[in-house]
């Protein structure tokens, strides 16, 4: 008998056996990999496992659906489809979304609901409208909120929210509130700010507050962070008693045990946050089945919802989709809405993970849920180490190799004749993949069914003949932002409270109607926070938001001006803004400021401190001026009124950037008739 002949007789008694034959080949000296066999038991005889919480988008922390809003139709309501409708995309269970504080969280700044302590205003932003879309979709959607900065007032001027826990209390509770009553919104979970630690009394005073205004079943998450406050938790009955869910952010598919003895629900609260190429969805993929297999999470969210933003600000395109080209109407629909979709459209809240989940011998994992009416839905995955690598954390080696695998069903199941079939396969070589494609049902034959599972696959078997692949006619194609652009601010009743395409980067700018002025400029867009938030970010110490294409080159701009604070206020228009984000304090271009001292400046950064030209403007607060900026090449000039001011100033750097408007300081200011002619 030869060693082929050989192997093929060790092989075939190992598949009999039911045991891993990966060592058989190697041990004769062969190369050729046949793949390992094994079989797995699903049943529910002895118990289940924990209850399925559900999958989840966050839009926030920040600004991450900026561009979203300024969608037309009916490309907006298609790609709010493929995120919330059931049974066509990825069909979320869960949306999160920034409670909006005023300041720079990451990608941009989100507006708060109270500005000032005597102010409340609950129609600013975009995310109640986002939440109303997702629950036209999904009513059954859950809703969290979570604060990641707070207006300076809540601090009482510190960066830190905690030492007025009665104050920050009602400030989370009063936008709670708020989304029932103006937007007949029922928010079922709320965070706790942790960007740097949790405070264990803030806890206790915010369960104390909602409980006293009639919202005992908003569950608290805490702490929207990492584990350790499990070990607080485990010596603290009342914060214990406090804590509906444990919610850590990046976790590595890992708990710690502490985490565990709490008997809390576990979830990865924040999670993803990688590139939506086909890595990004087998990330995706893995983390999925994983959190649960290592960790026992049951819910899972991604940062992001949908890459829209300004793809050159940071973390370009880490949403489970793309759409950030409103002024085409281009969007993307990546492979993580189909990876998504192998878990929601065949499961929801509710359901319950079988004890009988795992990893497969030939590396991947298995996971398994039932409704308890004897639906059941299995989901495997194979993704190799390269092939899913998540931003963070760091990912341990791993292999994985093509293997068979038996699938016995036992207990309820046992009697089960017939799963549906969907599958994914990445493929990285030809870089033709498949996503979500319906295969022929698969039959069983005494409870139990065996495939080849191949590297960089997803499989879904379920009983439930819902699901399906979503689609609706191709949208535009791609095309830059536009090279001629112009908002004269004049809406009376806006649908939200940002201009189209600006996107605020340190600052708030908001339409307003000035009441005090009959003329031209009863319309404008004002800059509204007056005191530093409290945040996390390094933001900048004057506010901007940048708009436009980040390859303009050569530009004018043009802008009406209008100063609010005496002597101090200053304005500025900018081209070639280079940074935005939390990199914004270091943003380089080119800045031309008036300020209401009667002078001006032209800066090659943000910061102000390198200076082109300066020099005397007349310009004073309370009163409108028309500034314009051209750059061309190397040289800047400056208008004022429509005459010249200052010209020739030599830019070296940055080469290209955005547009910008902005302020001296967090100061009021408003603008109008902006207006961009550029060249890349």
């Amino acid at each position: 008998m030869g060693r082929r002949e050989l192997a093929a007789l060790l092989l075939g008694l190992s598949v009999a056996l039911g045991s891993s034959h990966s060592y058989v080949l190697p041990l004769l000296g062969l190369s050729v990999a046949l793949g390992s066999s094994h079989s797995y038991v699903l049943t529910d005889a002895e118990g289940l496992g924990r209850v399925f919480d559900g999958i989840g988008g966050l839009s926030g922390g920040g600004a991450t659906s900026r561009l979203l809003v300024n969608y037309a139709e009916p490309y907006r309501s298609q790609i709010l489809d493929f995120l919330f409708k059931p049974n066509f995309g990825a069909s979320l269970h869960i949306l999160k979304v920034e409670i909006g504080g005023d300041a720079q969280t990451t990608d941009g700044t989100e507006p708060s609901h109270m500005h000032y302590e005597n102010d409340e205003n609950f129609f600013r932003g975009y995310e109640w409208w986002l939440m109303k879309e997702a629950k036209k979709r999904n009513p059954n959607i859950t809703l969290i909120s979570l604060p990641w900065a707070f207006p300076g007032w809540v601090g009482r001027g510190k960066n830190w929210p905690y030492d007025f826990p009665d104050i920050t209390a009602a400030y989370v509770v009063n936008w709670i509130l708020g989304a029932k009553q103006y937007h007949d919104l029922d928010i079922q979970y709320v965070g706790i700010w942790n960007e740097r630690s949790y405070d264990s009394k803030y806890i206790k005073v915010l369960r104390n507050t909602l409980d006293k205004v009639g919202l005992t079943g908003v569950g608290i998450i805490a702490a929207d962070g990492d584990w350790s406050i499990a070990n607080s938790m485990l010596v603290d009955p009342q914060l214990n008693e406090s804590v509906e869910a444990i919610g850590a952010h990046y976790p590595g598919t890992t708990s710690v045990k502490e985490a565990l003895k709490t008997q809390k629900k576990l979830w990865s609260s924040e999670d993803y946050s990688t590139f939506n190429d086909e890595v990004g969805g087998g990330c995706w993929a893995r983390i999925l089945n994983q959190n649960y297999v290592n960790g026992l999470m049951t819910a899972t969210i991604s940062w992001n919802l949908v890459a829209s933003y300004y793809k050159d600000l940071p973390f370009s395109r880490d949403g489970l989709m793309t759409a950030e080209e409103p002024w085409s109407g281009n969007y993307v629909v990546e492979s993580p809405i189909w990876i998504t979709a192998h878990t929601t459209q065949f499961t929801q809240p509710g359901w319950t993970y079988l004890q009988t989940v795992g990893h497969l011998t030939g590396g991947g994992s298995y996971v398994a849920l039932t409704d308890g009416k004897g639906n059941l839905t299995v989901v495997i995955e194979t993704m190799t180490h390269d092939h899913s690598v998540c931003i963070r954390p760091p990912l341990p080696p791993f292999n994985v190799t093509s293997q068979n695998a038996t699938f016995q069903l036992k207990g309820s199941f046992a009697f089960i004749k017939e799963l549906q079939v969907w599958r994914s396969q990445f493929n990285f070589k030809s870089k033709k993949s498949s996503f979500f494609q319906k295969l022929t049902p698969q039959k069983l034959q005494d409870g139990s069914f065996t495939l080849e599972l191949a590297e960089d696959e997803v499989y879904t078997f379920t009983t439930l003949p819902t699901g399906q692949k979503g689609r609706f006619p191709a949208p535009p194609p791609s095309a830059r932002f536009p090279k001629v652009y112009k908002d004269d601010f004049n809406v009376r009743n806006p649908p939200f409270s940002e201009a189209p395409d600006f996107a605020d980067q340190t600052g708030v700018f908001e339409y307003h109607i000035n009441m005090t002025d009959p003329g031209p400029h009863v319309f404008t867009l004002r800059q509204v926070v007056t005191e530093r938030p409290v945040t996390w970010v390094a933001d900048a110490d004057q506010t901007i938001s940048v708009i436009g294409d980040h390859q303009w080159a050569d530009l004018t701009i043009t802008c009406d001006v209008f100063m609010e604070s005496v002597k101090a206020g200053g304005v500025f228009i900018a081209a070639r803004v280079d940074k935005g984000g939390q990199a914004v304090r270091s943003a380089k271009g080119v800045f031309f400021w008036v300020f209401a001292d009667g002078t001006y400046k032209v800066t090659n950064d943000l910061a102000g401190q390198t200076v082109l030209a300066e020099g005397k403007s007349g310009t004073r607060a309370y009163g409108w001026h028309t500034v314009s900026l051209t750059v061309e090449g190397q040289y800047a000039s400056g208008q004022l009124n429509g005459y010249p001011l200052w010209r020739n100033a030599v830019v070296l750097t940055p080469k290209s950037g955005w547009a910008a408007i902005g302020t001296r300081a967090f100061e009021l200011a408003q603008f109008d008739n902006f207006a961009v002619v550029a060249e890349y």
